[in-house]
């Protein structure tokens, strides 16, 4: 067999760290579709399993085409012996789905409500999307930089996807935040705050309405009485000069 050379040992390194996330994600992901009853949310977790078991998938298939072996990573470029290498990689695949495994229950009793657990599972699933957008981002560097143009496009290609459902995912935690409130916060509690806020906000645009009369009442009182003050200015002009003519 022949000897893989530094550049694709360090590749087969970075595919297989993201080859081990995927692996962990089938199982958080198949626990939290379990936990969710929302049908819009629930129905693009399915859609993001089958996305992620697919991106092991491509993974496994390059890690292969490079000379490697899924779930194996070496310490150092391949030069460790094969029997060492693979009881490693048992090792690190064992202990990342036990870690996944045991998640599952835990993620079950988070929250005191069905909203509140969907809550915690997208802010989790939202953390580990960004995780794997760091973990694609530095594939496809790397790849561009030593010219493994198939690595790049693949790693580019699962990045997208990951974006794609982290953008899911910013959207949908302001609506599981509010479906939180509405589930725990008595409706009274909720419409106290509002509701004052509405009040001083009306009592200050009444406010500001008394104040506009009271400046459009001014201002009519003093145009008034300018009129007024014109009006006498010019009968007094008028009756002064009729009295020099006649006295003329």
């Amino acid at each position: 067999m022949a000897e893989v050379s530094i550049r694709d040992a360090k590749l087969i390194q970075y595919l297989n760290e993201a080859y081990g996330k995927e692996r962990e994600l089938e199982t958080s992901l198949q626990a939290h579709i379990t936990m969710t009853s929302r049908a819009p949310y629930k129905k693009r977790l399915q859609e993001h399993l089958r996305e992620t078991k697919d991106h092991a998938r491509r993974l496994n298939r390059r890690i292969k085409e490079l000379g490697g072996k899924a779930e194996a990573i070496p310490a150092v470029p391949d030069r460790a012996p094969s029997a060492v290498g693979e009881a490693a990689a048992a090792v690190t695949t064992a202990a990342s789905r036990a870690i996944a495994a045991a998640k599952g229950p835990l993620h079950a009793i988070r929250g005191s409500s069905d909203a509140e657990k969907m809550l915690k599972n997208a802010k989790t699933e939202y953390f580990n999307e960004y995780e794997e957008i760091a973990t694609y981002r530095a594939i496809e560097t790397l790849a561009e930089t030593v010219g493994d143009r198939d690595t790049q496009r693949l790693a580019r290609d699962i990045r997208r996807q990951e974006e794609r459902m982290a953008n899911f995912l910013e959207r949908q935690i302001p609506t599981l935040t509010k479906a939180v409130a509405q589930a725990e916060i008595p409706a009274s509690e909720r419409r106290t705050r509002g509701g004052g806020r509405k009040r001083r906000s009306t009592s200050s645009r009444s406010r500001s309405r008394s104040s506009a009369r009271k400046r459009s009442t001014s201002r009519s009182r003093s145009s008034g009485s300018k009129s007024r003050s014109k009006s006498s200015g010019r009968s007094k002009s008028g009756s002064g000069g009729g009295g020099r003519r006649k006295r003329s």
